[in-house]
């Protein structure tokens, strides 16, 4: 007997469908899983490691860059740095916006010219530098009001340009938010 399982997740919603020939599809639909996170978009001319130290100094965090970098595919790659603030039940994440790959020669006519593919997590913003994810349970009206005392703390930074939430129901990139 032929059995198909498939598994779709999406924030707000899980799908599983079952399916055998000469069967009724199966669906079922559940709110399981809740998005509990923010994402705040970040514009800065400061290098990463160097937007960490900034972060920490003036957030009073913890960031620190994660032993292994997140891998896009086989050849890019994106600088992660995460802060677990036990206090206040908080997990941040920091990274950038554009990861840049492995070094290919590509001929040109007579010369092979070194290229760097370069590949953004969030393709709907590609003019953001860094993102801010910050996971936290709570009352809606609690982590709303914490997003916006870190926004202004931010503003506080001479290096950062400027910062905003972005909506994630909008984002067509979302599943690259989970990492």
């Amino acid at each position: 007997m032929f059995k198909e399982i498939q598994y779709v997740h999406w924030f707000k919603n899980l799908i599983f469908t079952l399916s055998t020939p000469m069967a009724a599809v199966h669906k079922l639909t559940s709110d399981l899983y809740e998005d509990y996170f923010a994402l705040i978009a970040m514009h800065s001319s400061l290098e990463d490691y160097g937007l960490a130290y900034t972060l920490n100094l003036y957030l009073k965090s913890n960031f620190k860059r994660r032993w292994k970098d997140l891998e896009i595919s086989d050849n890019v790659t994106v600088p992660i740095f995460e802060w677990k603030d036990d206090i206040n039940e908080r997990y941040w994440t920091f990274f950038t916006n554009k990861g840049r790959g492995m070094k290919t020669m590509i001929e040109t006519g007579l010369f092979k010219e070194d290229t760097f593919p370069e590949y953004h997590m969030i393709a709907e913003h590609r003019e953001v530098d860094y993102f801010l994810k910050i996971e936290q349970e709570g009352s809606e009206s609690h982590r709303q009001a914490e997003i916006e005392r870190t926004i202004s703390k931010l503003f506080a930074i001479p290096k950062i340009i400027t910062a905003y939430t972005v909506d994630i129901q909008k984002l067509k990139s979302r599943n690259n938010l989970i990492f």
